[in-house]
């Protein structure tokens, strides 16, 4: 079932999730390598990331939603 539901969606649904992952993990990456420097400014440029990151998710969660009402119209 899992398969199937990833195999179906939307080719820009699939770069959203890609891209709000990649976001997320470079936040992190950029949170931790300033807490482990001791730099509050690294770690306070990685929010925006990170939330970026997190819009990007919502946007393919509404984008994943819109394909599957148009298939159920049909």
């Amino acid at each position: 079932m899992l398969h199937e539901v990833w195999v179906t969606a939307p080719t820009s649904y699939k770069i959203l999730v890609f891209t709000a992952m990649g976001l997320i993990a470079v936040g992190l990456i950029l949170t931790v390598a300033g807490n482990a420097a001791g730099n509050p400014g690294l770690m306070t440029a990685a929010l925006p990331v990170i939330g970026l990151g997190l819009v990007l998710h919502i946007v393919g969660l509404v984008v994943r939603g819109q394909s599957i009402r148009k298939k159920i119209r049909k």
